[in-house]
């Protein structure tokens, strides 16, 4: 059986579940469970973005309750945990001085924005990291918020991804 072809199959309630740990936004998991059956992959991670990209600023906002401060290591030992934890390796640093601006940085903007700073981690070392938080938090409100879907929408399709190759 294919990974899409077990993914279709997916009883709804475990399919839920996985969905979630791929985005904790109910909306998004709904409305990439209600286009089922996917004839290919490509199918699937479309209807994700789209799913991404119909996100409102409050379903944007409970999907990032769902995910910890960039350095922190997540708890837990569910997939999306599992996840958190591989995407927040790349913070991770030797380098007192460097930790130290990281969470400066992670506070300054949860003080400026309300919420924490989130990045696509993936591929990115702490100095990327924390350039980017230093960047955004030039942004103007509206700026910050398409940044902020954008990076979700990377996030939530990586981790769809990984959920196919787990099923295929």
């Amino acid at each position: 059986m294919s990974a899409v072809e077990a993914f279709n199959a997916l009883p709804a309630d475990r399919l839920a579940a996985d969905l979630r740990a791929c985005c904790a936004a109910p909306a998004w998991g709904a409305a990439v469970a209600a286009r089922r059956p996917y004839p290919d992959v490509a199918a699937v991670l479309s209807a994700g973005d789209a799913a991404s990209a119909a996100l409102n600023w409050d379903d944007v906002r409970t999907a990032m309750s769902a995910h910890p401060r960039i350095g922190e290591r997540p708890g837990g030992a569910g997939a999306e945990a599992a996840w958190s934890r591989r995407e927040q390796e790349a913070a991770r640093t030797g380098d007192e001085a460097l930790t130290t601006a990281l969470v400066r940085a992670n506070w300054a903007y949860e003080e400026r924005f309300g919420h924490v700073f989130l990045i696509f981690a993936t591929g990115k070392g702490p100095e990327e990291i924390l350039g980017e938080a230093r960047r955004r938090l030039g942004n103007d409100e509206q700026t910050e918020r398409a940044e902020v879907a954008e990076e979700l929408r990377k996030i939530a399709r990586l981790r769809l991804e990984r959920l196919l190759d787990a099923l295929g």
